[in-house]
């Protein structure tokens, strides 16, 4: 795993810097460029900080959820979070959920993530994030897909409910780490995003060969004839409630979390990555918690599949359902800060801090 140096002293975190760290803004395409091409590399990192977690050696506080009552489908989230072990940084992403920006052309999300000096506390980057969080996504839904479907016949067929960034982004990630199907399904509700997501893969985005690449017409279409379903949606609460649709025991990536009725998730072995950030904020989990009054339904943590602890059952639906740490989020940014400061490309502000004498 990479290392955060501080950009004051080129030391490790773990050496007091001798002055206050300079402060550096990545745009978008710095992160795009320092991440691209590397998908082994961060499913390897990201792998890492899911077992660093499950150490204890990462602070991944609840994230705070900004509402406004004259825009109901819209929320900002905080994550603070802090990494230990050779990551070393703290910090904080800032991330928008505005879904009727895609009506004006505008992505849905938009993120910033601020990243703290170990020893000082002192900012030292501001990273574009959306890139950053939809690669820890993806990330993330890759190593999950792999690790559950273990022990069962690798999944040949996959399904996108939901075509956004994040699904482009989770086709990305599970190309570049060695999946290949024979054929790929879409379905979303908006028929433009649909037909727009199949274009994409038909040119080859990330190419998956020759498989059959399929729009289909209605949810349980697509889930029936996938043996890896992937839901990147918006839903803001359950809309997939019939256990049947799912009879011949699929991998689901539940990466919109939102999307199963509690039925389904009852009828499933249930995977999450932290148990205390998934039941709560009326995650498909968590209502399901609410109805049953326990939390007996949930089979482990990622975290606990990677160290051996749980094996994903062969014989039953398998959903991973992550809230999204933020801890990914810190791990990933270092690692972008790191690989654009090695190439001397920081873009530093001067004297962005001000009043640093004590009496003046």
């Amino acid at each position: 795993m990479t290392s955060v140096t501080s950009p004051a002293t080129g030391a490790a975190p773990s050496a007091r810097p001798a002055r206050v760290p300079a402060f550096a803004v990545i745009p978008g395409a710095q992160v795009q460029q320092a991440l691209q091409g590397r998908e082994k590399e961060i499913v390897e990192l990201v792998e890492a900080t899911y077992r660093l977690h499950g150490a204890g050696e990462t602070v991944n506080p609840p994230s705070y959820f900004l509402r406004f009552p004259d825009r109901p489908s819209s929320r900002i989230i905080a994550l603070p979070a802090s990494v230990g072990g050779p990551v070393g940084v703290d910090g904080l992403k800032w991330i928008s959920s505005f879904p009727d920006n895609v009506a004006d052309g505008l992505p849905r999300a938009s993120a910033v993530l601020i990243l703290n000096d170990h020893d000082t506390g002192y900012p030292f980057a501001c990273l574009e994030s959306s890139v950053i969080s939809a690669t820890r996504t993806a990330a993330s839904a890759a190593l999950a897909a792999d690790r559950l479907s273990r022990g069962r016949p690798r999944p040949r067929r996959v399904g996108f409910f939901g075509t956004g960034l994040i699904a482009r982004y989770i086709h990305t990630y599970l190309a570049a780490t060695g999946w290949e199907f024979d054929r790929v399904g879409v379905y979303d509700v908006s028929a433009d995003s649909a037909a727009g997501f199949h274009g994409y893969l038909r040119r080859g985005g990330t190419a998956d060969g020759g498989a059959d690449v399929t729009v289909h017409d209605s949810p349980e279409e697509l889930i029936r004839s996938s043996d890896l379903v992937v839901f990147a949606t918006v839903a803001g609460e359950p809309h997939v409630t019939d256990p049947a649709w799912f009879g011949h025991r699929p991998v689901v990536l539940h990466v919109s979390l939102r999307d199963l009725a509690p039925e389904v998730l009852l009828a499933s072995a249930n995977f999450v990555d932290d148990v205390e950030h998934c039941l709560k904020a009326g995650t498909s989990p968590h209502l399901t918690e609410q109805l049953t009054g326990g939390r007996d339904f949930l089979d482990g943590t990622l975290e606990d599949v990677l160290s051996g602890r749980v094996r994903a059952p062969a014989d039953r639906t398998v959903v991973f359902s992550p809230f999204g740490l933020g801890v990914l989020d810190l791990a990933v940014g270092g690692y972008v800060h790191d690989q654009v400061a090695r190439a001397g490309e920081l873009r530093v502000i001067d004297d962005f801090f001000h009043e640093l004498r004590r009496y003046g």
